[in-house]
């Protein structure tokens, strides 16, 4: 960098600056795409729709919201014995997976938190979903940095030792 003319180090300077609007234009071009699957998401998912059958089938007898949380809890279950039923072997690359998903939780709260946000000014509802986007954002960050932590140590033991 110290060998470039003045004209050199302008065009390169301007060549980098293309480059970050254009970083920018794509950036935001994904921004409009999350934001607008977000709001076709808003409108009902399979959650919606099966506790709208249980509600139509039962003649209004169980509650949608019943329908959800039963589903939750065995979810809770059928995780709980899956991860047990995992050899210790497999849990630092079951940890990795964990990190994964938990990436996939960062984005879905930042979208909570950033989309609401820009709505913040015309809506005063949307204090809980920000509320709940970031309490989810920090959760699924501890988790992330202690997965990476532990998955280092567990690493660690294999190594083998120099004498």
């Amino acid at each position: 960098m110290a060998n470039l003319t003045p004209d050199q180090a302008a065009s390169a300077a301007q060549a980098a600056a293309d480059a970050a609007t254009a970083a920018a234009n794509a950036a935001q071009e994904a921004a409009t795409a999350a934001h607008m699957y977000a709001a076709q998401a808003g409108g009902g998912g399979m959650g919606d729709v099966a506790g709208a059958v249980a509600h139509a089938v039962s003649g209004g007898a169980i509650d949608p919201f019943v329908f959800r949380l039963s589903i939750f809890v065995l979810a809770i279950f059928v995780g709980y014995y899956v991860v047990w039923q995992v050899t210790p072997a497999l849990h630092t690359p079951l940890m990795s997976v964990t990190n994964a998903i938990s990436s996939v939780i960062v984005v879905g709260a930042l979208l909570a938190v950033g989309v609401e946000a820009a709505d913040a000014a015309s809506a005063s509802g949307h204090a809980w979903a920000q509320g709940f986007g970031f309490v989810g954002l920090i959760l699924a960050s501890v988790n992330i940095f202690g997965g990476f932590l532990v998955t280092s140590r567990m690493l660690a033991m294999y190594k083998k030792k120099t004498k």
